[in-house]
């Protein structure tokens, strides 16, 4: 007998739900999921909100609806819920089976210890910004300047960005031998964001290990 699953994805921006940008893979691979456990969607939700805003009235219904209906929240990674312990833990607490497609043999304790991870690789990255926007300003950029200055300072920014990054990139592609296209993927499963804060494609990470191999 299959399961009952009420899908939830989420995406970053308004503009990204309305090209569905990120939420046509997610929904793959629940799709995948659902027919790998001869199962069926009762309901899909969508979320337009930010990854660390913990404030989501869609997953408030998804869960009503779960705790009615009996059936199993189902989510594509874990990092689409948040990257926050906290938050994880609640969810946890409220009693309702849920799975991440990424992860969908993970207990509680893993999926603890993994939001811990990801939270802690999201403070990290969140720190080297800062100290690369305090570099720019030690240099002297300031706000307001014209078109090329601008230019100018957003390529010195991705340039600290790439020799951050670059590293890991760089061990994944030698070290694991994986592709381009699967360095985005598990720098999205690990809940590393872009520079510009989004989610990595096989093009923002060749980029930016470009960015990274001149300047080391």
């Amino acid at each position: 007998m299959g399961k009952d699953f009420v899908t939830y994805f989420r995406v970053s921006t308004a503009r990204q739900g309305e090209s569905k940008l990120g939420l046509d893979a997610q929904k793959s691979a629940t799709d995948r999921f659902v027919a790998r456990s001869n199962g069926k969607v009762v309901r899909e939700f969508i979320e337009v909100e930010s990854g660390k805003r913990n404030h989501r009235p869609k997953l408030e219904e998804a869960l009503s609806l779960c705790i009615e209906s009996g059936a199993t929240l189902l989510i594509a990674k874990l990092d689409r819920l948040a990257r926050n312990v906290h938050f994880i833990s609640g969810l946890l607490e409220s009693k309702v089976r849920f799975v991440a497609v990424d992860m969908p043999n993970a207990d509680r304790f893993m999926l603890h210890v993994y939001a811990a991870m990801a939270e802690e690789e999201a403070r990290r990255i969140s720190e080297r910004t800062i100290s690369a926007l305090q570099a720019a300003k030690a240099r002297g950029v300031r706000l307001g300047e014209n078109a090329k200055s601008v230019e100018k300072r957003n390529s010195s920014f991705a340039n600290d960005f790439s020799l951050q990054v670059g590293p890991l990139i760089e061990d994944l592609r030698n070290e694991k031998g994986l592709s381009f296209r699967e360095v985005a993927e598990e720098l999205n499963r690990r809940g590393i964001r872009a520079f510009r804060g989004g989610d990595w494609h096989p093009t923002t990470t060749h980029r930016t290990y470009k960015r990274f191999i001149h300047r080391v």
